[in-house]
């Protein structure tokens, strides 16, 4: 039953009058009075009776006005959902992002999603890759963009760059004079542990000439502020990547022999279907040219 016959027939139940409910639909009188005749023969009954200058619903007319109006709210309904679902009008995307990601990069990705998605309201939960990863499988976020760690089967990882760790230290350190740090100078160091840091992972991912017990741990915090503001001070060095905003004070150079680096992706939980909002956050990701924004 076509829903252009549903709408002439509730038009002419609120006007009784075949000109009116024609002009209202904006189609001939002719037009109106075969959709309706057609609905007739559909239902097997008279709609409408015509009394002289008076046209009156049947019984069958009144008790389709009743189901019809039903279908009618229905399916305007249907369209309102169907454009808000186009649009991501009222639809809420919960994103992870892990905590040392840079700023730049993460705002040159949410103007992108902004532009892929105007109207999608983005709440943003800011931890460390291990609690983002329990937040997603627990459903807590519907996505993560995290530094890639051995998550087994379960999630599923899109690459999007590497970043690069670089020694930092404070002014008149030795390695101010250099360009370049090999990893072996590390050795003795007295050094600022930022708690949830991937550098020791990575480490022995490496296989390098030192381990991560070589290093002279002398303080322990998760404050990038204060981890920071301690190597500023001169009270140790820390490993950091190259991408996350320093305050004044701290220096960087490279670490070499060999260069450790992260690299970053957006995670999901495996097997489970991605939403709308989930698939557009992925497809403005991928569609980023991530080395114009991490040079």
């Amino acid at each position: 039953m076509e829903a252009r016959k549903i709408r002439y027939f509730l038009t002419m139940c609120e006007t009784l009058n075949f000109s009116r409910a024609a002009e209202q639909c904006e189609v001939s009188v002719p037009t109106l009075t075969k959709a309706i005749h057609k609905l007739e023969e559909e239902l097997g009954g008279q709609l409408f009776r015509r009394e002289r200058r008076m046209t009156h619903l049947t019984d069958l007319g009144r008790l389709m006005e009743q189901h019809f109006s039903v279908a009618q709210q229905a399916l305007e309904a249907a369209r309102t959902d169907a454009e808000k679902y186009r649009t991501l009008s009222e639809a809420k995307l919960k994103m992870g992002i892990f905590s040392s990601m840079g700023a730049r990069q993460l705002t040159t990705y949410l103007r992108a999603l902004r532009a892929a998605a105007p109207n999608l309201e983005l709440v943003l939960w800011e931890s460390h890759c291990e609690e983002l990863s329990d937040a997603l499988l627990a459903g807590e976020i519907d996505v993560a963009i995290v530094s890639t760690m051995d998550y087994g089967e379960r999630l599923r990882v899109t690459p999007l760059y590497r970043e690069p760790f670089h020694i930092a230290f404070g002014a008149g350190h030795r390695f101010e004079k250099m360009e370049t740090v090999p990893l072996k100078e590390l050795i003795g160091e007295p050094y600022v542990k930022r708690l949830h840091c991937e550098f020791p992972g990575n480490l022995v991912r490496l296989g390098g000439s030192i381990s991560y017990d070589d290093l002279q741990v002398r303080y322990v915090t998760e404050r990038e502020d204060w981890v920071q503001t301690m190597v500023a001070a001169g009270l140790g060095c820390t490993v950091m990547p190259q991408f996350l905003p320093m305050v004044d004070g701290v220096l960087t150079r490279p670490l070499t022999s060999p260069e450790v680096s992260r690299h970053i992706a957006m995670a999901t939980v495996a097997g489970r279907p991605h939403s709308r909002p989930v698939s557009i956050a992925i497809k403005s990701a991928q569609a980023i040219d991530w080395s114009a924004n991490v040079a």
